[in-house]
């Protein structure tokens, strides 16, 4: 018999038993490791009650001593707080192991603990715009100054990265003296003196590091997303203000006189979502009444309620009348990627304005010195690749795909498969392999300009890249040359309420030519001509868009996320509205070396993103604010949305940058008019006790609503989730609506606030088949009557399957329209129940 030890069959199988042993092993060995290791960790216990307030070192103490309990003697060190909360919540932030931190979730005291995770930055003409935009005549401009005379007793704080405190758009002249209310502190650094604040910057924070554990740092913005949203949210006015001349004008905020709080909760790395909480905490204590934050979690990482800093420090603000303005993220256009999607916070996305920055190539913002009359070669990615370099790579233009002697005086052309690369780096790469300039293909993008500095850069879609890339490789055969004229120069244009021109050139007749030429090689003589629809970012003023989202010239909405609702809250419609965030002029960090040569560092620059969008509604929620100071922050949002515009420039529905047009999970209920939601007739206010009846209906227990609202608030026994659709918010959103079910009614309730005695009367726009109705048709009200009820019923037999989109108007017969829009998801039921919400 032949020995079962020598049999090489049973010699493999158990190797590869020892094998998967030493792997399990190691796995162990590994996650036990990981488990043990102290991460910071946030200890969330619920609202604070006046009476705690007092003893705050009470509080730290029991908290120290909550840690003693679970952290080992031998690491007694950790038994420290990172952060204390102590205003309007209650809780902690702390080097935690994963299994202390489980064991802290089981205490009766405790709401939730969930990792510290890192949060990212959602990164002059704007308000002229929304101005021009409202089309109200008869109602002084925004600039006029008695506009604004009231709106320096509003103070708005702005968690981001600081400021920077010397910018034009800070200076307080003509502002009288700080609101006594205001608590704040002017914090010190070695960079930063209390002379820094004024009577426009009031306040200034900053924080210390889960790393460190210490207060490091300055309220100095140093990477100027900060400088740039407080500023655009309330700067003042300052004259003449440009980039390099471009956008050139007046930059200033959307609430020039109101006062602005900096809490500097972010570094280049990202924000805390404990320091967050921390920032919050004390902005409500110190006194604003607006807070604004272009900050959120990654679409892919989104958290549950409990589970996200902003989610609850936003709760408690909304608590003590404190409004919460966030933007929506900049993770679009794919489905589910809405961030900051809790009913108590101003979800923002991004739309354009009717101007744009073009070369004549694309897209661009690019300060570029190059002549316009020289050539340069022209190549493709994947033709200047390195050795050993695949081919993908080097389309893509990655870092160290490159061969940098190929790509040498050339214009290279790179393509854009992989998202994760952004276009900053693929400059950083041309940049460095001595290119003379790039050509970036991207779809998605391509109406976004990119500031690219001083190095040649344009921005095509995918169909002028394709024909760019067709005409290289017709020109490779043999020795021939293929030179192409770089016109990479930039161009501002503005439009107004006209369309596109009818060709792409800029002002200068050679470069004019230059381009008509490159054209008719590229595309056989076709010149190519913006469609009127389409928003891009030249400095043209045109018909606007959608851009981002999550987008919108002729305007354009710039989708940074899109078309599904928010993934925690979809009978909650998400983003609420859009604003203006592409190319936004404002206050920036002055940096040398990004200044063309013989040029001084620019003091104000063009951002994107729904960060810039973001601070445009603090801004008019601001103004509004100023002037209806009795308005709670629901009510000033209701005015905002349901007065919201829902076409461009020139009177025609906003489409998206890709040209299609935009749906509510898009943009909301549209672009804000601040002047008409001055007097918005009707609005919905939505109350403490909507936001806890939605925690019921979403699934939260007694235990933890009475923590957070610091009451013996009960949920009904019947608190299921397609109730939330009934909590009174200005807009509706159902979820599943089966066509072979019952009619689904929800209910509102109204609150006038305009004339005395008006009687709006109810219309509906509905899609075909879906039937909608509203009970009753007519609400009347006069002395004593200020509040009405009306029911909303939708009938989904005769509908399209999928989401239905369609709006209410109640219309008084003179000057108020108080639009509702709603979004109504049609289907079988039970396959919608099989595949869930």
């Amino acid at each position: 018999m032949q020995n079962s030890f020598l049999n090489p069959s049973s010699m493999a199988s158990t190797f590869l038993k020892l094998l998967s042993f030493l792997f399990l092993h190691c796995l162990t060995v590994t996650s036990s490791s990981s488990n043990q290791t102290a991460k910071p960790y946030v200890v969330y216990m619920g609202s604070s009650s006046n009476n705690e307030n007092g003893d705050v070192e009470v509080a730290e103490l029991a908290h120290l001593q909550l840690l003693s309990s679970i952290i080992p003697g031998e690491e007694s060190d950790r038994i420290s707080l990172i952060h204390h909360y102590k205003h309007s919540f209650k809780g902690f932030s702390a080097m935690l192991t994963e299994k202390e931190a489980s064991l802290l979730s089981g205490r009766e005291e405790i709401v939730s603990v969930f990792p510290d995770r890192v949060l990212q930055l959602h990164t002059t003409r704007s308000w002229d715009f929304l101005e021009e935009a409202s089309a109200q005549p008869s109602v002084s401009t925004w600039a006029n100054y008695r506009y604004h005379r009231h709106s320096s007793d509003v103070i708005i704080g702005v968690i981001d990265t600081g400021i920077w405190p010397e910018s034009e758009s800070f200076k307080d002249q003509g502002l009288g003296e700080i609101p006594p209310r205001w608590k704040g502190v002017c914090m010190e650094s070695p960079d930063f003196k209390k002379s820094n604040c004024n009577r426009k910057l009031i306040g200034a924070r900053y924080y210390k590091t889960p790393s460190t554990h210490k207060t490091a740092g300055s309220p100095r913005d140093f990477l100027g997303h900060g400088t740039h949203t407080a500023s655009t949210a309330a700067g003042a006015r300052v004259a003449n203000a440009s980039y390099f001349g471009l956008a050139q004008g007046t930059a200033r905020g959307g609430s020039p006189s109101s006062r602005i709080a900096s809490y500097q909760a972010c570094s280049e790395s990202g924000c805390s979502g404990a320091t967050l909480l921390k920032a919050i905490d004390d902005a409500v204590e110190d006194g604003v009444d607006i807070i604004s934050i272009s900050i959120g979690m990654s679409s892919l990482f989104q958290s549950d309620y409990l589970s996200d800093p902003i989610a609850i420090g936003a709760f408690h603000a909304e608590q003590n009348g404190i409004m919460v303005v966030c933007s929506a993220g900049n993770d679009g256009p794919d489905p589910s990627t809405v961030v900051n999607t809790a009913p108590w916070v101003f979800t923002v996305s991004a739309s354009s304005i009717d101007r744009d920055f073009e070369s004549s190539i694309g897209s661009a913002i690019s300060l570029s010195n190059l002549s316009h009359s020289k050539t340069y070669p022209l190549a493709f990615g994947k033709d200047i690749a390195a050795s050993f370099t695949p081919e993908s790579e080097a389309r893509d233009c990655r870092p160290g795909s490159l061969d940098a002697k190929k790509v040498e005086g050339k214009i290279i052309v790179c393509l854009d498969n992989d998202p994760t690369i952004p276009r900053r780096i693929k400059k950083l790469v041309a940049e460095d392999a001595k290119a003379k300039g790039l050509i970036f293909v991207n779809e998605d993008d391509k109406a976004v300009p990119f500031d690219s500095g001083t190095f040649p850069y344009a921005q095509v879609g995918n169909s002028d890249g394709y024909q760019i890339i067709k005409y290289i490789n017709s020109t490779k055969s043999g020795t021939e040359k293929y030179n192409f004229c770089i016109v990479l120069a930039v161009s501002e244009i503005i439009f107004g309420n006209k369309p596109f021109p009818t060709h792409f050139g800029v002002g200068n007749s050679q470069i004019r030519r230059c381009w008509n030429d490159a054209v008719a090689q590229l595309m056989g003589s076709r010149i190519r001509r913006p469609s009127p629809t389409q928003v891009g970012i030249q400095q043209r003023r045109f018909s606007q868009r959608l851009m981002f989202q999550g987008t919108s010239q002729r305007q354009l909405l710039h989708i940074s996320h899109q078309e599904v609702p928010g993934a925690f809250t979809e009978n909650i419609l998400k983003p609420d509205v859009a604003a203006p965030g592409v190319a936004i002029l404002a206050a920036i960090v002055p940096k040398v070396g990004t200044a063309p040569k013989g040029k001084k560092p620019a003091n104000y620059g063009l951002r994107s993103g729904t960060s810039m969008a973001c601070p445009h509604v603090t801004g008019a929620a601001a103004f509004i604010k100023s002037l209806r100071p009795d308005w709670t922050s629901s009510m000033i949002k209701s005015a905002l949305m349901t007065t919201a515009r829902y076409y461009d420039n020139i009177g025609k529905p906003l489409k998206s940058s890709s040209g299609y047009y935009v749906n509510p999970h898009e943009m909301g209920v549209g672009e804000i008019s601040p002047l008409k939601a001055l007097s918005p007739g009707l609005v919905f206010e939505t109350t403490t006790k909507d936001y806890l009846r939605f925690l019921c209906y979403y699934g939260y227990s007694n235990k933890i609503i009475r923590s957070m609202a610091n009451s013996n608030f009960n949920c009904s026994k019947n608190s299921i989730d397609k109730l939330i659709s009934n909590i009174n918010y200005p807009s509706i959103s159902i979820s599943k609506l089966g066509r072979n079910k019952a009619i689904r009614t929800v209910r509102r309730t109204v609150t006038n606030v305009g004339l005395t005695n008006a009687t709006y009367t109810a219309s509906v726009q509905a899609p075909s088949g879906l039937v909608v109705n509203v009970y009753p048709k007519k609400i009347s009200f006069g002395v004593g009557v200020k509040r009405a009820s009306l029911k909303v019923s939708f009938n989904g037999k005769e509908a399209s399957s999928g989401y239905n989109f369609g709006s209410i108007t109640l219309w008084d017969g003179r000057r108020s329209s108080v639009r509702m829009v709603y979004a109504v998801n049609v289907g079988i039921m039970k396959l919608m129940n099989l595949i869930g919400e």
